[in-house]
């Protein structure tokens, strides 16, 4: 199973999707998506927009855990 933390990641920065979206150009969707944890890929240029704007690893976006 794979975490998401883009909403913890948000939450610290008190951003809103729209915040988001606006300041790195991805789609409103995906971020939606990513954020609730319904999205089943990711682009590559997307995650790299992603820690890009939050200056962060890929690991601290998403997380392996096993069942």
């Amino acid at each position: 199973m794979i975490k998401c933390h883009l909403s913890r990641l948000m939450g610290e920065r008190k951003l809103k999707i729209a915040d988001v979206a606006r300041d790195t150009g991805i789609n409103r969707g995906t971020i939606t998506r990513l954020y609730q944890e319904t999205a089943s890929r990711i682009e590559l240029e997307v995650l790299d927009r992603l820690c890009a704007y939050f200056g962060c690893q890929v690991a601290d976006l998403f997380e392996y855990r096993r069942r």
